[in-house]
């Protein structure tokens, strides 16, 4: 079979970003598993897994990347840094026509380069097989109750980005102690929801019914997941479908609001479309009944479905306060604020667990497509462009993008 030689590229986004795509072990076992495969680290001062770590074993380091076929990373590969035909993959925020990355993508085009992005990666059921999504809903999750103790001055938890790693984290959730009448809400069930989900099961409270959380008072903390017919329903006034909302969320409205009354805390990890209405606006936060103190948006749709998240936050202040009447920022301390955490690159707060999930399922699935026998076209339809220097089919929409025409 032929020789395969895969560079793991120096991520070079600012602020940097810890993570890899392959841990030290991972790249170890990549090789075992497949022999006709050689990796080649490009050597690094920011990675969560220092240089020694992969050269100890026996992973081969080296600046220029130029001899490898294929070249993988994590975030965005700064424009003067892309080797003109090559195979690429990292997530290149470009399908959705995002203008900030209108430039790499002209720059891959015209370097003849093949890039396929994390993103696009899906299975023959069109299900995404790989992302951060799980550490974005643990990290969040945490955060939420992080920025929970802070608000209402319960307890002080340790940043996780200052935590060794995820078990230091379920540690520091031991410390966790919430009023009797507190009631939290999440929506989304992905790969975000999920990791929530695992926080949620680490602490001492009751998961309780949509129906329950709204008509029930309890004498224990509690908290409901919502699917999206708990919040959302017809215009028409029809029977909730949901395939219908996935294909035409315009003709459903959000019924949100009934929650904002009930709720201490909201952790929304929904994938929401730009077709749908809006989760909840700014004018149903200006009500005299407002429960509603702490929310972290994991999802971060900034100015979009969660009205209070007007701006994403960083990892080194995470924080910040919104006050529903003026509509404006505040100190997210001051009584009528509503705490808001919006940190947009939550993964990046665990780098090491974070990379080993994803190292994980790059080798479970898309290694089997990338080296060997891609079958299912799993490659090809993630492949956003070609080593021609031109889109493929599935992404031709993106040449008025490209084009600076919208």
């Amino acid at each position: 079979m032929k020789k395969i030689i895969i560079g793991v590229v120096r991520e070079g986004k600012v602020p940097p970003d810890m993570r890899v795509p392959l841990t030290p072990s991972q790249c170890v076992k990549l090789q075992t598993i497949y022999p006709h495969v050689s990796v080649i680290v490009q050597p690094s001062p920011i990675r969560a897994y220092a240089d020694h770590q992969y050269v100890e074993l026996g992973i081969e380091m080296k600046e220029d990347l130029s001899e490898c076929d294929i070249l993988i990373g994590v975030k965005e590969v700064n424009v003067e840094d892309l080797i003109p035909n090559k195979k690429y993959l990292f997530f290149s925020h470009t399908f959705k026509k995002q203008p900030y990355n209108r430039k790499l993508l002209r720059a891959i085009l015209e370097k003849k380069i093949q890039l396929i992005d994390y993103e696009v990666l899906k299975d023959k059921k069109n299900k995404r097989i790989i992302g951060f999504g799980r550490y974005a809903g643990i990290v969040g999750c945490y955060n939420g109750f992080l920025t929970y103790g802070l608000k209402h001055n319960l307890y002080a938890l340790k940043p996780a980005n200052q935590c060794a790693n995820r078990k230091e984290v379920e540690q520091e959730l031991k410390k966790v102690v919430l009023p009797k009448h507190t009631k939290i809400v999440l929506t989304g069930f992905g790969r975000v929801g999920h990791g929530a989900q695992e926080i949620m099961e680490l602490l001492p409270i009751k998961e309780v019914s949509p129906n329950e959380f709204l008509n029930e008072n309890f004498n224990e903390p509690v908290y409901a997941h919502l699917e999206v017919e708990d919040y959302y329903a017809a215009r028409n006034g029809n029977e909730f479908d949901k395939e219908s909302f996935y294909s035409q969320p315009q003709l459903f409205k959000s019924t949100f609001k009934r929650y904002l009354s009930k709720a201490d805390m909201y952790i929304p990890c929904h994938y929401w479309s730009a077709d749908a209405d809006f989760i909840f606006t700014r004018e149903d936060l200006k009500v005299d009944n407002l429960r509603l103190s702490v929310v972290a948006d994991i999802s971060c749709d900034v100015d979009g479905p969660v009205a209070c998240t007007i701006r994403s936050s960083v990892i080194a202040d995470p924080i910040y306060g919104y006050d529903p009447i003026t509509e404006k920022e505040v100190d997210f301390r001051n009584e009528n604020a509503i705490a808001v955490m919006a940190v947009d690159n939550l993964p990046c707060e665990l780098p090491l667990d974070a990379s080993e999930h994803f190292g994980n399922e790059l080798i479970m699935e898309v290694f089997p497509a990338l080296v060997k026998e891609d079958s299912d076209d799993v490659i090809a339809r993630a492949s956003q462009t070609s080593l021609e220097g031109e889109l493929t089919p599935n992404f031709s929409y993106l040449d008025d993008y490209v084009a600076g025409k919208e």
